[in-house]
């Protein structure tokens, strides 16, 4: 393995990169508050990397007062878009819908966030509300019913003496129609059926900016092969001020079904939980059958299973694709180390090995490529990235990395989120170890389930047997308890006694003889775990029972804590992984052992999974976002079913296991 690993780092210093060119003339700019790099450079007509390779500590964050060099002149090697631009156009009103977000508006609007909040400084100073009058500040863009021809201008590289001019003029507009979304269509199907942009299609549909729902009727331009025929009828504006949209139109009346709960009928509507709060405030108090409730127009979802495929069975090689990875090599880092050698840099070095384990594991799903034939290339670059810092903005500005079909990678959730702003085509980024959930953009995937993901998911596999559910919650566990009384309604807690502990007629009052009577135990405690555990043994000869846990509890593998315990109670929990024995696991254990003399670890499966699922995502007729929006996939140890959140998607492939009494691991069906 030793061997391998040296060689894998000789092979990964081959990587230079030249990121930023020398500026001879700059600006000074002092940062006022509430200024963002984005509305810097756009202040003075320049890119966010142009700031950046004079800053590169601004790629951390920047602070009022802090002064920034601003080149003045500047040749890049993106593309700069110019429009015909009218003046003094009037600001316009917006009544903010659900689902709605500064982001949405803004490219809904055209402007930029920064300018929306710096409109409504005092309306927004609790965030962005449904039912609020907002003010959208002008763009000094012309009308969107004028076209006007487009003047792009390709600069040059720095070698180039001028710079070439490509002039498009764009089309007229066809007639207008509508489209009435059918079951499995998505925005970037529709667009390529009529011969629009998905941009385009969300500038006319601003209400399907964060997703589609089966039933809609959208505006379409362009030359469809099916339409509903109805012309649009004409909007008359006074005084050149859009009027605020009434949200009447939006909204319907629902009568509450037995067993429904504030998290089921929010996933049914497509709403966040708080914005459900929001509209129905009385809620709050519980959810009871027969209420009268207000949520978005439309059917109830009842979102189907996604088929699991296997995706060799579809591929479509016609195409060649482009896969980038980023990963955190640091190899800058390992040759400017003096004192250590490689060798014993991987002894110490665990971010490293982790990063080293990932990319045997990604090696082993490229190859797997190679044999199938996939017509995929894919480009390797160190990220050169901490938890504070990365190389990121300079490999995309100098490797045109926003061009590729997918990116996996980086590392950190900090530095995937900052490669999602700076790419500007839309490419899948997939975040490949980060359980974090930070900012959220449209083209980013976290493949990793959040904590959230996994506590929801053990409690709808109880609501799915229609269990029992009650909650033992130490006295120290106050999130876990606040979780459980905002999240899980239909979860009793459990009374302690006076030395916080639990005794058997605290849990008999909440059992019922006809149903499972799952106990969710939330403690770290030796002691509270074996009175719990002590209980439910005593309590089993009488009622079905069987112990839970939300999250991985160390305490549990203590000697105190016998195995045959939590096997005489089935031991339920989630997992982002689960144990396999299949034929297919043990061949890919024996060719990884045969290539690095090691068995693969966690890291190195993961490596493969996440590889081979991208790769195949990408050799598909459809699009990666329509891959992920109809298929859920499954390989050696993790489970990809993307569900897609206010923006961009989350991995919700989580597996429910429990301890059989042959002393095994299975899977919860």
């Amino acid at each position: 393995m030793k061997n391998r690993l040296e060689y894998t780092l000789l092979l990964v210093f081959c990587f230079t990169f030249s990121l930023f060119a020398k500026q001879d003339k700059f600006i000074k700019h002092t940062v006022s508050k509430g200024e963002t790099i984005n509305s810097i450079a756009q202040k003075y007509k320049v890119t966010p990397f142009d700031i950046y390779k004079l800053n590169p500590d601004s790629q951390n964050g920047i602070q009022q007062d802090k002064v920034l060099l601003i080149p003045s002149t500047v040749v890049t090697n993106s593309s700069i878009v110019e429009k015909k631009t009218s003046e003094h156009q009037p600001s316009k009103k917006h009544l903010v819908q659900p689902k709605e977000t500064l982001y949405s508006l803004s490219k809904q609007y055209n402007v930029t966030v920064d300018d929306i909040k710096n409109a409504n400084q005092e309306l927004l100073k609790d965030g962005l509300k449904i039912g609020q009058t907002i003010t959208i500040p002008s763009t000094g863009e012309t009308n969107a019913k004028e076209e006007q021809p487009v003047r792009i201008v390709k600069a040059t590289s720095v070698k180039e003496e001028e710079p070439k001019q490509i002039i498009i003029e764009t089309k007229k507009p066809s007639a207008t129609t509508f489209h009435l979304v059918e079951p499995k269509e998505t925005k970037y199907g529709i667009s390529k059926k009529y011969g629009m942009t998905v941009e385009e299609l969300e500038r006319l549909n601003p209400q399907i900016v964060s997703g589609l729902q089966i039933g809609m009727k959208l505006m379409i331009t362009g030359n469809p092969n099916t339409v509903v025929s109805e012309t649009p009828k004409p909007v008359k504006v006074e005084n050149n001020t859009a009027p605020a949209v009434s949200t009447k139109k939006y909204l319907q009346e629902y009568v509450v079904r037995p067993k429904e709960t504030v998290q089921s009928l929010a996933n049914d509507f497509g709403l966040t939980e708080q914005e459900l709060l929001i509209l129905n405030p009385e809620l709050k108090k519980g959810v009871k059958q027969g209420m009268i409730i207000r949520v978005p127009q439309g059917e109830k979802k009842n979102t189907p299973k996604k088929e699991q495929s296997n995706l060799i069975k579809t591929l479509n090689n016609s195409q060649k694709k482009e896969l980038v990875m980023l990963l955190p090599f640091n190899i800058s880092k390992i040759e400017s180390d003096t004192l250590n050698s490689i060798q014993s840099r991987l002894k110490k070095d665990k971010f490293l090995n982790m990063t080293l384990d990932f990319y045997s594991g990604a090696l082993m799903a490229i190859d797997s490529a190679k044999v199938l034939g996939l017509n995929i290339d894919v480009k390797i670059f160190d990220s050169q990235e901490t938890k504070n810092s990365s190389g990121i903005a300079g490999i995309v500005q100098e490797k045109n990395i926003d061009k590729a079909d997918a990116i996996i990678g980086p590392f950190y959730q900090t530095n995937v989120e900052k490669l999602a702003e700076f790419t500007t085509n839309n490419v899948p980024i997939i975040s490949p170890l980060s359980k974090e959930m930070g900012k959220e953009f449209s083209n980013l995937y976290q493949s990793m389930p959040p904590a959230d993901v996994l506590k929801t998911s053990i409690f709808d596999y109880m609501n799915k047997k229609q269990g029992n559910i009650v909650a033992v919650v130490d006295p120290k566990k106050g999130s876990i308890k606040e979780y459980l009384q905002q999240n899980q309604k239909n979860c009793r807690l459990v009374g302690l006694n006076a030395r916080n502990t639990v005794v058997a007629d605290s849990l008999k009052v909440l059992f019922q003889k006809d149903r499972m009577n799952f106990v969710v135990l939330a403690s770290e405690s030796t002691g509270m775990i074996l009175a719990t555990t002590n209980a439910m043994l005593n309590l089993q000869k009488e009622y079905q029972v069987q112990l839970v846990i939300m999250e991985q509890n160390e305490t549990l593998d203590f000697e105190e804590i016998s195995l045959n315990r939590l096997t005489k109670l089935k031991l339920l929990y989630p997992s982002l992984t689960k144990p396999n024995e299949t034929e297919e696991a043990n061949t890919f254990d024996e060719k990884y052992k045969k290539i690095n003399k090691v068995l693969p670890n966690q890291f190195a499966v993961r490596g493969f999974d996440v590889t081979m699922d991208t790769l195949l995502r990408l050799s598909q007729d459809i699009s990666f976002e329509e891959s992920v929006q109809t298929t859920s996939t499954e390989f050696i140890e993790n489970k990809f079913d993307y569900e897609q959140a206010s923006q961009g998607y989350v991995n919700k492939g989580v597996y429910i296991l429990y301890y059989d009494d042959d002393l095994n691991i299975k899977e919860a069906i």
